[in-house]
């Protein structure tokens, strides 16, 4: 019992840690989480999954990919699905078939499998996956457009791949009774139809049931998590592997009901997803075999290079022709796809029952899953930032700040960040409140910040920080609250009282208090009129933090820190960063600024 929790321990401590790490240093955090479960599997045998959880780890693990792509397809609102110009639908109704197509020729062709197992084989590899799609997506700075593209394939193709191959073994199996194709084909389509009603079914009793009180707050999560496996286990009693469309169906059907209950288990979910991903993949690359690496031949090599460099760019070029997605977008499309956990887990399924069957090359499949696994991983999750700005197909170049509420300090703000090169964009629900910053060619967004529409109409990928600026205070803390699971606690700041005043806002329900001092509106409001100014001061190696305060008045506050990378950093009531050489310090200044009585340009910074 203790060396199993001990166990359980060490994939967590593997897994999140990998994550962090990848976080950290900019790195893929699927290459991570494979390389620690390889280090903890075959090559110190610290984890062995299958002598750990025995008959369990299968079904663990089809669970654990089951609510990942739930999870995946509450992400999935058709507002975004409309903004790829149908690219999802040809990826789903041409490209499935042609990479199903292709990927077998090269199956049988180069990688030297026998036609049956080389038709279900390319039926697995036409997935993609959430499971390692979306923690590449979220590292990089891919464009909205085919960032969407891509998401919505992985958690769409998914089920799809599963279904791919399992036509192909019922066929293989029912053929010795005398089965034709079509009859396998039409009551496997019927399964998974069901399947989809099922899933469609219970996203309907749930938007039913909970904003009319019938489940209480506290056991929503628990219900909803519940619900999914019961969806996944029932599906799959009416036929294997349909389990999968199922709860994809359940999530995209939930994403779409306009269902404001889910909106609290949203932070329970994406944890707990996070957590499956990097237990999974861990488990997953740990029960890896050395011994089956070993039988890895050079016309494997071969079939490697053919799936990445002709298999995937032709499914997709073919799949998105004369369609109105820009070439280069295609071109990143085609390159990125890399495979993960239903790709490893659906291929060790079948190889057992391939040999079952008496076909020699099912135990193969292990081997080469793994080998896709690993190459599809390093290939893309190493090159998706370069190939993106080689394509441009990038985002926003840097993260700059989201303003909430146009006020004349706001936008003196945003002048003065401006000038330091900081990308800013000022939001307000008022067109005439914004009408002075469209003046001084600050760029606007003209809207309630915290309306569903703001969604799909705002990328927020491109703020590092948002500053709630209003002249509302319980505004400013109801717009950090509502987007501090997305931009991060400690990068939402307003203004207000941060002093202690019993009559102010808890500071659990606000963001972080601009300025050290937490100046509320009211006091910048009344320092505005007296014309105090944002000043900028360069930090150098001989010209340090304290040398940038002695030149300023003892009255003035400091206010944020830009790095040399681009990073804002705020002074508050909370943190105060620690200025290095080459920094910026934007500080709030009365009109006089107190000249000290010698001074040297080359090493003071402070300018006006």
């Amino acid at each position: 019992m203790e060396q199993q929790a001990l166990l359980f321990a060490l994939i967590g401590v593997l897994g999140i840690g990998a994550q962090w790490v990848a976080w950290r240093t900019g790195w893929p955090a699927i290459a991570l989480m494979l390389v620690a479960g390889i280090f903890a599997g075959p090559v110190t045998g610290l984890i062995d999954p299958h002598a750990a959880f025995g008959p369990l780890l299968e079904p663990a693990i089809s669970i654990a990919v089951a609510v990942i792509l739930f999870e995946g397809g509450l992400s999935l609102n058709f507002r975004e699905l409309r903004k790829t110009e149908g690219a999802v639908t040809r990826l789903a109704l041409i490209g499935i078939p042609v990479g199903w197509a292709l990927g077998a020729l090269a199956c049988y062709y180069v990688a030297g499998l026998v036609w049956p197992v080389a038709i279900l084989f390319a039926g697995i590899m036409v997935v993609t996956g959430p499971t390692v799609v979306l923690p590449l997506l979220r590292q990089s700075n891919v464009a909205p457009r085919p960032r969407a593209i891509l998401k919505w394939e992985a958690i769409v193709n998914d089920p799809f791949g599963a279904l791919c191959a399992v036509i192909t073994y019922e066929y293989l199996r029912r053929s010795e009774a005398g089965a034709s194709l079509g009859g396998v084909i039409v009551s496997l389509l019927a399964a998974a139809v069901l399947a989809g009603l099922i899933g469609y079914a219970v996203a309907r009793a749930i938007a039913w049931a909970f904003p009319r009180g019938h489940v209480p707050e506290y056991l929503k999560a628990p219900v909803l998590l519940v619900a999914v496996i019961g969806t996944f286990v029932l599906s799959n009693l009416i036929q294997q592997e349909t389990g999968l469309l199922a709860v994809t169906v359940m999530g995209i059907a939930l994403a779409n009901m306009k269902l404001d209950s889910l909106r609290d288990v949203h932070p329970f979910k994406e944890n707990i997803t996070v957590l499956l991903i990097s237990g999974v993949f861990v488990l997953l690359s740990a029960q890896l075999d050395l011994e089956v690496l070993r039988r890895f031949e050079w016309r494997f090599a071969g079939f490697l290079v053919a799936l990445l460099l002709l298999v995937r760019p032709a499914t997709v070029l073919l799949s998105l022709a004369f369609s109105r997605v820009p070439w280069n977008e295609r071109l990143l499309i085609a390159w990125i796809a890399p495979r993960g956990v239903v790709a490893v887990a659906v291929s060790g399924l079948f190889a057992l029952r391939l040999d079952r069957l008496g076909y020699s090359d099912g135990d193969i499949l292990v081997t080469l899953s793994f080998a896709v696994v690993v190459t599809t991983i390093i290939a893309h999750g190493f090159s998706i930032r370069t190939v993106a700005r080689w394509l441009k197909v990038t985002g926003a170049s840097e993260r700059g700040l989201l303003i909430v509420g146009s006020t004349d300090w706001s936008l003196a703000l945003a002048e003065h960040l401006r000038s330091l090169d900081v990308p800013v964009l000022v939001s307000d629900s008022s067109w005439q409140r914004l009408s002075p910053a469209r003046q001084r060619g600050i760029p606007t967004y003209h809207g309630e910040i915290l309306a569903e529409a703001t969604e799909e109409q705002l990328d927020l990928s491109q703020f590092q920080v948002l500053a709630a600026t209003s002249e509302n205070e319980a505004y400013n803390a109801l717009v950090c609250s509502e987007f501090a699971p997305q931009i991060g606690r400690d990068a939402v700041y307003q203004l207000g009282d941060a002093s202690g005043d019993p009559r102010a806002l808890p500071e659990a329900l606000r963001g972080r208090a601009l300025f050290t001092s937490g100046l509320g509106v009211e006091e910048i409001t009344e320092r505005e009129r007296a014309g105090w100014s944002f000043r900028k001061t360069r930090i150098s190696e001989q010209f340090d933090f304290a040398d940038a305060k002695a030149v300023l008045p003892d009255e003035a506050d400091m206010l944020l820190l830009l790095r040399k990378n681009g990073t804002l950093r705020f002074f508050t009531h909370a943190t105060r960063p620690t200025p290095q050489p080459g920094d910026v310090i934007v500080s709030y200044a009365p009109p006089r600024v107190r000249e000290p009585e010698t001074r040297n340009e080359n090493l003071i910074g402070e300018e006006r």
